[in-house]
């Protein structure tokens, strides 16, 4: 009888493991244009959730606004923290003055609903590509800020338009809170 009831357990355990192992998934990256699938993973920074756009500055030379702690720190890199946008350049900044913004068309699908995996990434020129083609550019300035980010680690990104800076996106790191600009080249 033993027997019998031990190979019973060994049967069911054995048929029980496929069950135990199947966990919610990260899921599939994002497609273009389709909204982040629920069980993608969670962001580490921002407590935890993905920001609102940033809002447009009224004033057109308002200076970035960097985040202070209790004890004296300021940190001046752009980032967001607790759904404030910090660090963003001024909208009259020079560098951002393009002859003709959206050259090469809009990226209609940003916003926090949608969330990107890089799928190709050329470090010399900067560039990366989203899935069905989509290539941005980092420019030089904002390169250093985001240089050691884990690109082809299967990390979520999400791309903001940029509300001060026509012709403009952000790009956002919903592990590291950071965000560096980019503008769009096609697909």
């Amino acid at each position: 009888m033993n027997r019998r009831f031990l190979f019973s357990v060994a049967i069911a355990f054995f048929l029980a493991i496929p069950a135990v192992a199947q966990r919610p998934s990260s899921g599939p990256p994002a497609q273009h244009g389709q909204p982040t699938p629920h069980g993608q993973s969670t962001p580490r920074a921002n407590q935890g959730h993905v920001p609102a756009p940033p809002m447009k500055r009224d004033n057109p030379h308002a200076k970035p606004d960097f985040e202070r702690n209790s004890r004296g720190h300021v940190n001046q890199t752009p980032h967001v923290n607790n759904d404030r946008w910090y660090g963003h350049d001024r909208p009259m900044d020079k560098r951002f003055r393009q002859d003709r913004p959206f050259e090469h068309g809009r990226f209609e699908h940003f916003g926090p609903e949608y969330r990107y995996r890089i799928e190709r990434f050329d470090r010399d020129r900067h560039r990366f590509w989203f899935g069905g083609g989509f290539y941005f550019e980092v420019p030089v300035w904002d390169w250093p800020l985001c240089e050691d980010w884990c690109w082809d680690c299967g990390d979520d990104f999400v791309v903001y338009e940029d509300p001060d800076h026509i012709g403009w996106y952000l790009l956002y790191n919903i592990h590291t809170g950071m965000y560096v600009h980019v503008t769009y080249l096609g697909s």
